[in-house]
């Protein structure tokens, strides 16, 4: 009778261990999941930013460029023209980010980056454990019990 009672808890027992590991990776899915749409959002985001920021830039680029040409043919001063060489650089790299290939050769250098020089990327103190978390958690609970003293 123990041994049936034994046997029918033990089957019970790694069913539900079963059940909390299918359960605990469907959890860590979705989560990644969630994560990559958060970050994908925050790219689309980051590249409309860019956009509309060209549209502005290049507004302005047009007509200063134009303003200082005018000027310089007018006063004959080719020294005006100087400022259209910065603004001109600041405009390709918007042009760039906006719809160039930028985002894909970051994505390569930091592909670049995680394989030969992962050391850079570590975290002073390395990963956060749970223990650290923990106890920090901890030593911040006591903080308001403290203060009010």
């Amino acid at each position: 009778m123990g041994f049936l009672l034994s046997k029918s808890l033990e089957q019970s027992q790694q069913k539900q261990q079963e059940f909390m590991l299918l359960s605990g990776r469907l959890q860590l899915e979705r989560q990644i999941l969630m994560q990559n749409q958060m970050r994908e959002r925050q790219m689309a985001m980051q590249i409309a930013w860019s956009r509309e920021f060209l549209k502005y830039f290049s507004s302005f680029f047009g007509l200063t460029t134009l303003g200082l040409t005018v000027g310089a043919v007018r006063k004959r001063r080719a020294a005006l023209l100087a400022p259209v060489v910065p603004l001109s650089f600041i405009l390709a790299y918007q042009m760039d980010m906006a719809y160039g290939s930028m985002m894909l050769r970051m994505r390569a250098e930091a592909e670049s980056i995680m394989v030969s020089e992962s050391e850079r990327l570590d975290l002073p103190h390395g990963t956060p454990t749970f223990e650290s978390i923990e106890k920090s958690r901890r030593a911040r609970a006591h903080l308001p019990s403290l203060l009010e003293k």
